[in-house]
């Protein structure tokens, strides 16, 4: 396995939306690891998050729970201000909630695209708004987003629509909001503890991912997470506006 990488966090509030599980959980373990006091953020699943801010508090990390749908303005709003009070002002957002519809778009309805589209990028413009005035007033804030290799296939409907959506505002923050901020996004292709999931829509997906794929295995939620952290250090200061492919080189043009 690869080494940990060495990056201090501390003194740093980071929130992660979407934390109770899945990649934004792995996030939350490693920010907390790095130093980071670690907002986790879910929509309903405290339970989940919970637990994942007592295994952090018990490796002597600094975590709490904050419990809002960042798909609504006013929650949003709130929860900002509630990671505020109890851990201080946020100077890294994790954009880390990406609920998943795959329905073709004949089918869709229309509470699914709302749902989507809502919770992947709409979220992604209302809390960077939240939280950029402040980053900007201390002189320094990273905001990185989770795009995906959907973005890149015109069959994974709403869900892929929203993820290409994601790096082109990604693009657009990092204009906006540097010097100060740098914003940039991580699109990874399928990752290899989801793999079972996807079984649902394409028994077929991984085993044709892998075939396709250079590296000739998946990507894994602790390497992505890793990369999060390299955003936040010295060595990726200039770099923004950027959305990092994932994939082991699944998504090469061939043809």
């Amino acid at each position: 396995m690869p080494q940990t990488i060495e990056i201090s966090l501390e003194g740093r509030v980071a929130l992660v939306t979407g934390a109770a599980r899945n990649l934004p959980a792995v996030i939350a373990r490693e920010f907390a690891e790095a130093g980071a006091a670690v907002a986790i953020n879910d929509v309903a699943n405290e339970e989940r998050a919970q637990a994942l801010a007592e295994e952090i508090r018990g490796h002597g990390g600094r975590a709490e729970v904050f419990l809002a749908d960042v798909s609504q303005w006013d929650a949003v709003s709130g929860l900002v201000e509630q990671v505020r009070q109890t851990l201080g002002p946020v100077d890294i957002l994790i954009n880390g909630a990406g609920p998943f519809a795959m329905d073709p778009f004949k089918d869709l309805a229309e509470a699914d695209w709302d749902r989507v589209m809502d919770a992947n990028l709409k979220a992604v413009y209302m809390l960077s708004r939240q939280v950029a005035q402040g980053m900007t007033a201390r002189g320094w804030g990273r905001i990185i987003n989770v795009s995906a290799g959907s973005a890149d296939i015109r069959n994974h409907s709403v869900y892929g629509l929203a993820k290409s959506a994601v790096r082109f505002l990604t693009q657009s923050l990092a204009v906006e909001l540097g010097p100060a901020i740098t914003v940039n996004a991580i699109a990874p292709g399928q990752i290899a503890e989801s793999a079972p999931d996807i079984s649902e829509f394409d028994p077929t997906f991984v085993e044709r991912a892998l075939q396709w794929t250079p590296t000739g295995r998946l990507v894994t939620r602790r390497e992505i997470a890793r990369m999060m952290l390299l955003f936040c250090s010295p060595a990726f200061d200039s770099v923004t506006g950027q959305t990092l492919v994932m994939d082991g080189g699944w998504g090469i043009p061939r043809w």
